[in-house]
């Protein structure tokens, strides 16, 4: 429970369907957070706020309410990653990593932890899973409220995490969630949404880093930046350049600590690789082949893409030659077999402006997540 309206819903209906329903939340905000705007986010000053709304919400529905303390595991785990990410020239997602690592990871352990057993976890996510009757897989599916589907910040749970978990809001418009807790004097009812990691400007999160040069397409330098992690791919305002013409982020150079800028133009592409592949409606074989569609960024359309599968080599390794690639497309991979591919390579049947190494792309057949990433 997050002390919004679509968890205390969630809540509620599983307490009417007859479920035994436990509220737990879990606490993640450092107690030397930097202060931020006054808005609702995970992360930020607000928390007590947000832990005092969801016990008047389970004092209303009638249930017991706990908090887990994951302070420290999320510092180590994403506001880590948040960090190097950014260090590194590269636009982090931290909503769907926490999800996976997290919430419908360590917040769980934590519940054992202090003695509470479940059968099933829940959340107000608005997405849908189901069982495929003939694979035995789990399917995440889109909800059936487009507007507001959350399937993309759910997209690298795996197997187990969607064996044992409910969406109560997955087949309910957003309207009809505010009816029913108006309806049931839920004391969140009219509450604004949270949409943000952090309620504050992210940058104060993020260590200082060096200045560097900014360069033109051509190599050229043309003005300095404050730092590579103040930018992110496709950024147009705050580069302190006077220019005829409109200039963008076009790359980022973690190596040389070097910012690219270019024109609109330059930020279009075609073709693109994603590793740490998280495969969900059916098991990939390396080497196959196959047509979906890709958000790029949660807020990005849905771009139809050609999509191939490929088990991770080292740098290193000489690609291999066409002989050694035939035979080995012989060989069944499965995912017991250590041998799962984890990449994909990626073509867009039109260009698309601003693909983001860092952020996640996620694949769809039809309503259902194929499987997910971290664009390379």
């Amino acid at each position: 429970m997050s002390g919004g309206v679509d968890s205390s819903v969630a809540a509620l209906l599983l307490k009417k369907a007859g479920y035994e329903v436990i509220g737990v939340t879990m606490q993640i905000s450092a107690d030397d957070v930097p202060a931020g705007v006054r808005k609702l986010a995970c992360y930020g000053e607000n928390e007590a706020e947000e832990i005092k709304d969801i016990e008047a919400v389970a004092r209303r529905i009638g249930i017991d309410f706990h908090v887990v303390d994951l302070k420290k595991e999320f510092e180590a785990r994403i506001l880590t990653y948040f960090r190097e990410e950014y260090a590194s020239g590269r636009t982090p997602n931290p909503c769907v990593k926490c999800n996976a690592e997290i919430k419908f990871g360590l917040l769980l352990g934590g519940c054992k932890r202090i003695g509470l057993d479940y059968d099933y976890f829940s959340t107000g996510h608005y997405a849908r899973v189901r069982r495929d009757e003939r694979s035995g897989r789990y399917l995440l599916l889109k909800a059936k409220d487009r507007t507001k589907d959350q399937s993309y910040f759910l997209s690298l749970l795996n197997q187990e995490q969607l064996a044992e978990v409910i969406f109560p809001l997955g087949e309910l418009a957003k309207r009809e969630v505010r009816r029913i807790a108006l309806e049931n004097r839920l004391p969140v009812s009219d509450k604004e949404e949270s949409q943000d990691f952090y309620a504050g400007d992210y940058r104060q999160l993020l260590k200082k880093g060096k200045p560097g040069p900014i360069k033109d397409m051509s190599g050229k330098v043309i003005g300095e930046h404050e730092g590579i992690e103040k930018y992110t791919i496709g950024q147009r305002h705050g580069l302190g350049i006077a220019s005829r013409s409109r200039l963008y982020v076009v790359k980022i150079d973690a190596a040389t600590n070097t910012i690219i800028v270019g024109e609109e133009k330059d930020l279009l592409v075609q073709e693109f690789m994603v590793e740490k592949m998280n495969w969900i409606a059916r098991v990939v074989h390396a080497g196959e082949e196959m047509e979906a569609s890709v958000k790029v960024r949660y807020k990005s359309p849905e771009l139809r893409c050609r999509l191939i599968a490929k088990v991770a080599v080292n740098d290193e390794q000489e690609q291999e030659s066409e002989k050694e690639a035939a035979k080995r497309e012989q060989v069944e991979h499965t995912e017991s077999a250590g041998n799962v591919p984890v990449l994909a390579e990626v073509t867009l049947f039109s260009p698309y402006k601003a693909v983001t190494p860092g952020q996640v792309a996620v694949f769809y057949e039809k309503e259902a997540v194929l499987g997910a990433g971290f664009i390379r």
